[in-house]
């Protein structure tokens, strides 16, 4: 089940209910204390967390713990940041669950680049700037960075990061060398949605220098593309408008 990005009112009115039925909750480092507590002091809770290089729970040892508790009989919430299916590992599980012989529902959650999108204001598709979206998560299973280059250079396109603070230089210094200019808008939000949100701008050439020097944490999430500085351009058009001084 999807937890959402961070603000506990962005929770489906699906998920809060199948939180309170719940007899054990195995939960991800980014759900919140305010999260959990939306199911009431009845289900155990289990931490299954994860970051990187650390993972305290390794992959294995949770599916194992999936279908241990639910062997024995009891009502199994895995509960994600985000949204399950998007780079949150629900299809690995979905696939031990099935193995075993277990039946299980996906509740959808608002991935990161929905909330983190609107929190900001920068819109991921707009008609004079993004005709499509893109969503990539910084390195796979093995660390190695992408090799299609091609398809995260077109100029028509928002793309979206997950997972891409620590390989972010790297990553942009490739977007540069194939293609995109050197002053192509970037944006990195950690935390989003949530009271501690931090949004960082800057372009291609300084966007790894800016957000090192912020000591934003990580995960963070990456948004490039023209729609970065649309969104500002919209931003001060806005607030121009509302200070202006009435004419008669």
């Amino acid at each position: 089940m999807g937890a959402g990005p961070g603000d506990p009112e962005l929770l489906t009115r699906k998920a809060e209910r199948v939180l309170r039925e719940a007899d054990v909750i195995l939960h991800d480092r980014l759900v919140s204390p305010a999260i959990l507590a939306l199911a009431g002091p009845g289900p155990a809770r289990v931490y299954a967390g994860k970051k990187c290089g650390d993972h305290h729970v390794p992959q294995g040892r949770t599916e194992e713990l999936l279908i241990r508790y639910a062997r024995q009989g009891l009502t199994v919430v895995r509960l994600k940041g985000g949204d399950p299916f998007i780079f949150g590992r629900g299809g690995e599980e979905q696939d031990a669950l099935r193995a075993a012989g277990i039946p299980c529902e996906v509740v959808p959650g608002v991935t990161a680049a929905l909330g983190c999108a609107a929190a900001t204001g920068i819109p991921l598709t707009h008609r004079d700037y993004a005709r499509s979206v893109l969503f990539i998560t910084g390195h796979d299973r093995d660390g190695r960075s992408p090799d299609d280059w091609s398809t995260l250079t077109r100029r028509d396109r928002t793309l979206v990061v997950y997972m891409g603070l620590q390989p972010l230089a790297d990553f942009c210094a490739g977007l540069r060398a194939n293609g995109l200019p050197d002053d192509w808008p970037v944006a990195v939000i950690a935390e989003g949605t949530t009271r501690q949100q931090r949004v960082v701008r800057g372009t291609l050439r300084d966007i790894a220098d800016r957000a090192a020097g912020a000591g934003l944490p990580s995960p963070a999430l990456t948004l490039i593309g023209r729609v970065v500085a649309a969104a500002d351009d919209c931003a001060l058009k806005r607030t121009a408008a509302a200070i202006a001084p009435a004419v008669d």
